[in-house]
């Protein structure tokens, strides 16, 4: 297989995929989560992990965790410590790093590196501890593994530990660009020449806390989630976890592999705007989509599909209608455009990841990801809408992470040649 170097550079590295994970509310795995974007279900229900009898909204798009959690090399001692987010993380790994076919306790790999995006980590053993101390201030049994487990990077090191290796472990907390972030900065690292392959990806489980702390903030729809629709009324949440296996193309190429597509562009951008908000004309995010043009090389016209943040929220939606409209220019009207979140919900640090997953999938299947529940479309969009299953030619496709605080990210792909 011919592996040739990046339009946007004659030095740069280019970045394959070669093994990806993902699980959701859709279900386990590429070949179901597939099916399910491509015909747009929704996979919501009633929330059955904590009480939401006092909460405006009831719904969440909660994930089925398999009783039988791959663990690989996990230790004994530390399987019964593993939390939702955990058990997400480690199941979307196996997949991707059976698809790899790489072997991590290989001289070669036992260094690679892991960049993961979160945003609650471990946020339910944090609730645990709290609500174990105000109930029972004299219980200590399991307080201080509930204290260890809460901290962000004990899911990841639990994740270095499954795979036996001790490289460098890398845990990015940037709001709801997480995923994005850590898929952008393992992407770089690959492309710079700072490692052969690296270990990528977001997770995160539903919690009460921020459950409750969105539905505090009247940013859950009562209804559903319609991104970019006119009577859109708030976002959903969901959990999952997406993982991929990032190599050099000389690396895979010297080992044989197929890779699944390509990782061609990045690019991140803060707005400084509003803790919540999104500055309304999305400057910021036309920055970011500008700059992951610009890292890969291409103009506006070449992305045949975006994955929108789109959480269905009237701020979010029109800033990010604006920064499309004015990034696409006058090819805005071919640049077709949705977001599943309308199937699978936020998933708040796994999100970008999750996405990044989804855009593979619409490269490797050429179709495109509706978004079934949205029924008209708003004003502000000048491009269209993906509204019912379709077929589509793509090369490039490019995937939106804004968060709060002003974060914005932007990945683009390529289809595997």
């Amino acid at each position: 297989m011919l592996f040739p170097r990046p339009s946007g550079s004659s030095s740069a590295v280019r970045v394959v995929i070669t093994g990806v994970g993902v699980i959701t509310s859709l279900g386990r795995g590429w070949k179901d989560n597939a099916e399910g974007f491509r015909t747009g279900r929704r996979a919501f229900r009633d929330v059955t992990l904590f009480d939401v009898s006092r909460h405006r909204t009831k719904i969440a798009a909660e994930a089925d965790i398999p009783s039988d959690v791959p663990m690989m090399k996990l230790h004994s001692r530390a399987r019964h410590r593993l939390d939702r987010a955990a058990k997400l993380l480690l199941t979307a790994a196996d997949e991707a790093v059976q698809q790899s076919r790489l072997n991590f306790s290989a001289a070669s790999l036992h260094k690679t590196p892991i960049v993961l995006g979160t945003t609650s980590g471990g946020m339910s053993m944090g609730q645990a501890y709290y609500r174990t101390a105000i109930e029972s201030p004299l219980a200590k049994t399991n307080q201080a593994t509930k204290v260890l487990q809460y901290l962000a990077q004990s899911q990841i090191a639990g994740l270095a530990e499954a795979l036996g290796i001790s490289g460098q472990v890398i845990t990015i907390a940037n709001a709801c660009a997480s995923g994005s972030n850590a898929v952008g900065h393992a992407f770089e690292m690959v492309r710079n020449r700072r490692a052969d392959v690296v270990v990528t990806g977001g997770y995160d489980a539903l919690c009460e806390m921020v459950f409750g702390g969105f539905d505090s903030l009247q940013a859950l729809s009562p209804t559903q989630c319609r991104p970019f629709d006119a009577h859109r009324d708030g976002l959903a949440l969901g959990e999952g976890a997406a993982v991929f296996v990032f190599e050099s193309a000389e690396h895979a190429q010297a080992r044989g592999a197929k890779p699944i597509g390509e990782i061609v562009g990045y690019g991140a951008a803060t707005d400084c705007h509003h803790l919540t908000q999104p500055q309304p004309d999305g400057n910021a995010a036309l920055a970011s989509m500008s700059a992951a043009c610009a890292s890969a090389g291409l103009k506006p016209e070449q992305i045949g599909y975006i994955n929108a943040h789109g959480t269905g929220t009237s701020l979010n939606d029109a800033a990010e209608a604006a920064a499309i409209s004015r990034w696409a220019g006058d090819s805005a009207s071919r640049v077709y455009v949705s977001s599943t979140k309308a199937s699978i919900g936020h998933l708040l640090g796994a999100a970008g990841a999750v996405e990044a997953a989804v855009c593979l999938m619409a490269l490797q299947g050429q179709w495109l990801p509706p978004m079934c529940g949205t029924q008209s479309a708003d004003v502000a969009c000048k491009f269209p809408l993906v509204l019912k299953p379709t077929d589509a030619q793509l090369n490039y496709v490019l995937s939106n992470s804004f968060g709060f605080g002003g974060a914005n990210a932007s990945v683009i792909f390529r289809r595997a040649i």
